[in-house]
């Protein structure tokens, strides 16, 4: 600052030297830093009309991917790099004023402190400061902060960011800069308080002139940010009210501080499983399972649902030790955490907010999957390349991450032909029950969550063309689309629900999909574990593909939703309904047919049938026996 205070000071003095009155000094010293940082003023002047021209594609985003902040994040990333917009922009030119505030506040201590510059200006004493002085000075604060609600009333109105905002993002910036106006004008001198009120009006001033010039309501399409807005507050609406936050002291904020201290004050953990709800467990169970019968090992399992199953499983598992922690103190409990072995199958380690422990770094993170088909192109870029194991369902997957290793020069992963236990637990259950002919063959339809799913483009067309045909049709929507389309939905369930027709949006019960004499999906996950399960065909509706990372091409191998689609069924375009009930007649007559292609298909595809939970479980001991016998044979 001392810097800072010389350079000012040297320009001050010029500007008092020229005009021999420190008000007017004061004056000419304000239009010149305003002179100097008025490249930055404009920069954040278009900047913020870039972010109003964006704002439609922004509020179109939220609205695609409501409640789900972690795609949200990334393509707002992804716009602001394109529309080469900056969301710190427009906090520069506040924080290059309070630095020059306080370069002032130095400045005008020096000319009092200098016999040789008169602080007298229109009758006023420039150095005085009001609080050492009473409440005779107390205009001088007072005018401070008209000046700076002025100035707030201006850019309210005239700003074309500003004027864009809530109003109460509008009245928390006023009541800031007043309040701060009237702070430091009673406690710096006059002087300090006088270059306060120049710099705020000649603020208003520059931005008028600016807005002449520019006329920056050109720039904005008024009509599509309206319909955006109105798109958004529907997802809303459609959403419910939002769940309530939770207060310090209810019971689920209680219960997570005293897991999050019990999590803690336990030592020496070897293993860690992470799930983010409840419906999680079952891609972990067979292991936990395992684990709890052949070995010593206690399971700690961090849950992100307060009423998660594992709970109640608990009680009669004393080796198994539950714990709830809520996202936020999720973050810090991970970059704290110490374990020899961290299970999840949640993906994004170390991209977004969950990252590798800081406290220990030899973890060892393994991801399980929660999917059948190709990582490749249904998870974002990157989503698996901070884990240090990779459990793989089939060779498909273990050749998509050695390939994307090889491409992008990443570091080698463990990769763990383990198999997918939620198939061999669904097929067992399966193959146990008896399954007498249907009288009147059951159609389950299951769309994926997606732009133009089947819900969006072509439910009611195939619905129509099914009906009267002797089948009984289930139509199960994503849970996204029941919530967010409910009128829809409702509309949907006036039109068709019959005893030929069910729409389907109680999700408790998993016996639609294991009933079911053939599935109708587009591109939904749904398919595996149908089709591995029952070994019955499926009928795709060919809407656009459900594509999570663009650059899936780079690796050379075809995803297994691509390779297996004509395989263990038939593909039908969305614009050719007319062609669904032929397909649905023909696959249900070849069921024997696929039952043996798709029964084939699953042992080709996926390893270690009937046996994967019991591999994965093993490779888990090994890795933690290989960690703590390293640790033996550390020197102490």
């Amino acid at each position: 600052m001392e810097y800072l205070y010389r350079f000012l000071g040297w320009i001050m003095n010029g500007c008092y030297a020229l005009l021999h009155q420190y008000g007017l000094a004061i004056i000419l010293f304000t239009f010149i830093s305003k002179i100097v940082i008025l490249p930055v003023s404009l920069w954040t002047y278009f900047n913020s009309i870039t972010m109003i021209k964006i704002t439609p594609d922004s509020n179109f985003i939220k609205a695609k991917y409501y409640g789900q902040p972690d795609e949200i994040a990334e393509a707002q990333s992804k716009l602001f790099k394109e529309k080469k917009y900056h969301p710190m922009a427009s906090t520069i030119p506040l924080i290059i004023q309070l630095i020059l505030l306080m370069g002032v506040v130095g400045v005008i201590r020096q000319g009092i402190e200098n016999p040789a510059i008169d602080m007298n200006f229109l009758g006023i004493n420039l150095g005085m400061v009001p609080s050492k002085e009473g409440v005779r000075l107390l205009w001088s604060p007072l005018v401070a902060g008209f000046s700076a609600w002025l100035l707030c009333i201006a850019q309210n109105t005239s700003n074309v960011l500003q004027a864009e905002q809530s109003k109460l993002n509008k009245i928390g910036t006023m009541v800031f800069s007043v309040g701060l106006s009237l702070y430091l004008g009673w406690f710096v001198p006059i002087g300090t308080a006088f270059y306060w009120v120049c710099s705020n009006l000649l603020a208003i001033v520059q931005l008028y002139i600016t807005n002449w010039i520019v006329r920056p309501r050109r720039f904005v399409d008024y009509e599509r940010l309206e319909e955006s807005r109105r798109q958004l507050a529907l997802m809303k609406s459609a959403g419910g009210s939002k769940k309530k936050k939770e207060s310090f002291f209810s019971p689920v904020r209680k219960k997570e501080r005293a897991d999050y201290k019990r999590f803690f004050s336990i030592l020496n953990k070897h293993l860690v499983f992470y799930s983010e709800s409840s419906g999680f467990y079952k891609y972990f169970k067979g292991m936990i399972e395992w684990l709890l019968k052949n070995t010593n090992l206690t399971i700690h399992y961090i849950t992100g649902d307060p009423d998660d199953q594992v709970f109640e499983l608990a009680k009669e598992q004393e080796k198994l030790k539950p714990y709830y922690i809520g996202e936020n103190r999720l973050i810090t409990l991970m970059m704290k955490l110490e374990a020899d072995v961290v299970v999840m199958t949640m993906p994004d380690l170390e991209t977004y907010h969950i990252k590798r422990s800081y406290s220990r770094k030899d973890i060892e993170y393994i991801y399980v999957q929660h999917g059948m088909g190709s990582n490749n192109m249904g998870m974002r870029k990157g989503s698996l390349d901070h884990f240090d194991t990779i459990f793989c369902a089939g060779e498909h997957q273990k050749i998509e991450v050695e390939q994307t290793e090889k491409v992008y020069s990443l570091k080698k992963k463990t990769l763990v032909e383990v198999g997918y236990p939620l198939i061999d637990e669904m097929r067992a259950a399966y193959e146990a029950k008896e399954h007498p002919k249907h009288e009147r063959p059951k159609i389950l339809i299951a769309p994926s969550w997606q732009k133009d799913n089947i819900i969006d483009s072509c439910l009611e067309q195939i619905l129509d063309v099914l009906k009267g045909k002797g089948y009984e049709i289930i139509v199960r929507p994503h849970p996204q689309e029941v919530r967010l389309k409910r009128d829809y939905i409702e509309s949907i369930k006036k039109r068709y629900d019959s005893d030929e027709i069910e729409i389907q949006t109680d999700f408790s019960s998993n016996n639609p999909v294991l009933e079911a004499d053939l599935l109708i999906t587009d591109w939904s996950g749904i398919t595996w574990e149908y089709a591995f399960t029952t070994l019955h065909p499926v009928l795709f509706i060919n809407t656009p593909m459900k594509v999570e990372n663009p650059d899936y091409q780079k690796i050379a191998i075809e995803p297994l939703n691509i390779t297996l689609r004509d395989q263990i069924g038939k593909s039908v375009d969305p614009d050719q309904p007319e062609l669904v009930a032929k397909t649905v007649e023909e696959l249900l007559a070849k069921q024997d047919e696929y039952h043996a292609r798709i029964d084939a298909l699953s042992d080709r595809y996926i390893y270690n049938h009937g046996t994967s939970a019991v591999v994965g479980a093993k490779y888990i001991v090994e890795a933690i026996r290989k960690k703590t016998s390293k640790r033996k044979q550390e020197p102490v």
